[in-house]
């Protein structure tokens, strides 16, 4: 009997070291040992070896996900549309103007800092340039939302002021995120300002047939969001181009907007506001008799439900994610650790696509370095490869937007991302660099335990 009950330890002793999750009370009390080494044969169970029910919740799960993912990206179609009303009859006299390079880094780290997501920041950047936001300024934002990110993580390292061991390896780190961050744009934002190499990179990679200006790219994902989006809102494009080839003087020119009978494309002259031409529908927002006012106000509102929208499935996407994926993820990201670093980056951008969020796969692993459970040479790999995971939502954000522009923003967030890695992680002296500076910053909390805040105030306010 006593093997037996002694298994039974064993086996409840596993469970329960598979059930600690990160939302979990005692998540930063369970020990190296207590989490132990999980081999692949165990992941794979966990992974795929399920009872009916379970199954049943993982399908529900999908579904959920699938509803979640769709007005996720419905949010995107309705943001970009309404700012094209919104500033459509200003965007065009300020395309071609001077940008201010400074100015769009700190715009992207404030704003990531204020949303505690770089996914939605590089969404919504990627968004406003299909409405007219210049290219340039829209890459140093990005270069910022990179920056912005890495707070959420080490707020989290503060978890720790509790224990002086902890707290030093938590918020190396946490740190070692800002660290590669802050150099890689030290290099690059200079580089771009002088060179403009991720421009012309990017514009070089486009094809030919997307590359043209005069012919409109339509996105498989904005086939399948535009029915619904177009019920709500259309953007007359045709402002901002009239406006910035000088073939209209100003928007007076379109209003009244005035409808010759039925209210459809055929018989309303349109705005800001426009009808969608493939069915003829004029959408929810289009009024007639309306004046530029009038639509801009219609613009204004749309924006701010197309943010609740964003925020609100983007929660619902992260809130999901964590429960169907995240519960048993301590023995399975453990076991991933011990893989080549490179492959360690597949399986932090693997994380990070899947949950939408760098900040969320980051701030999951920092309590672990805490812990001792994975060494700082471990996290290093992990978040580089979460850095690259959340450029994918911006890619998304691309293909819902109907601009050639938003492509290339989306790639130059990408290429921004692997130009870093390839400078700061396969050389070992040049990977030390940030990870010697993390050390350095873990170090200092032994001085003080509330360095940490003073840390986020200087480097984020």
């Amino acid at each position: 009997m006593k093997p037996l009950m002694k298994s039974a330890e064993v086996k409840n002793r596993e469970e329960c070291s598979e059930s600690i999750n990160f939302s979990d009370g005692d998540f930063y009390d369970e020990t190296p040992d207590e989490i132990g080494d999980a081999t692949w044969s165990e992941v794979c169970r966990a992974c795929c070896v399920h009872e009916p029910q379970e199954w049943l919740r993982i399908f529900a799960g999908v579904c959920l996900l699938i509803f979640f993912l769709y007005f996720f990206l419905l949010g995107l179609e309705l943001l970009g549309t309404s700012a094209k009303v919104l500033g459509g009859c200003t965007t065009g006299s300020l395309l071609g103007d001077d940008t201010n390079p400074v100015a769009g880094l700190m715009i992207g780290i404030l704003a990531t800092v204020l949303l505690q997501s770089s996914s939605t920041t590089t969404s919504i950047v990627v968004s406003l340039v299909s409405g007219g936001l210049d290219v340039k300024a829209a890459i140093y934002m990005v270069m910022g939302a990179n920056i912005g990110t890495s707070v959420t993580n080490t707020i989290v390292a503060m978890g720790h002021m509790g224990d002086g061991d902890e707290l030093e390896r938590a918020f190396a780190g946490a740190t070692v995120h800002d660290m590669f961050n802050f150099l890689t744009v030290a290099i690059f934002f200079p580089l771009e300002i002088v060179t403009g190499y991720l421009f012309y990179l990017t514009k070089a990679m486009l094809p030919d047939e997307v590359a043209s200006e005069q012919e409109k790219w339509e996105g498989p994902i904005k086939k399948i969001v535009s029915p619904l989006g177009h019920k709500i809102i259309v953007a007359n494009e045709n402002v901002i181009k009239d406006i910035a080839t000088g073939e209209t003087e100003s928007c007076d020119e379109y209003y009244p907007t005035e409808c010759d009978g039925a209210v459809n494309a055929a018989n309303c002259k349109v705005g800001l506001i426009g009808c969608d031409q493939a069915t003829g529908d004029c959408p929810a927002f289009f009024q007639d008799g309306a004046d530029q006012h009038d639509d801009e106000v219609a613009g204004g509102v749309c924006l701010f439900l197309s943010l609740v929208l964003l925020i609100a499935c983007l929660i619902g996407l992260v809130t999901l994610l964590q429960k169907m994926l995240l519960g048993t993820s301590t023995r399975i990201i453990y076991k991933a650790t011990n893989i080549n670093g490179y492959l360690a980056m597949v399986v932090g951008m693997g994380i990070t696509i899947i949950v939408q969020s760098s900040s969320i796969t980051t701030s999951t692993l920092t309590p672990l370095v805490g812990m001792g459970v994975l060494q700082l040479e471990q996290m290093y790999p992990l978040t580089l490869g979460a850095n690259i995971g959340t450029t994918f939502t911006a890619l998304l954000a691309a293909m819902v937007s109907d601009s050639v522009n938003s492509l290339q923003v989306a790639l130059a967030h990408l290429f921004f991302n692997l130009s870093g890695i390839a400078v700061w992680y396969p050389f070992p002296p040049l990977r030390n660099i940030p990870l010697n500076a993390a050390r350095k910053l873990g170090k200092a909390t032994r001085i003080w335990r509330g360095f940490p805040l003073v840390y986020i105030a200087v480097m984020f306010f």
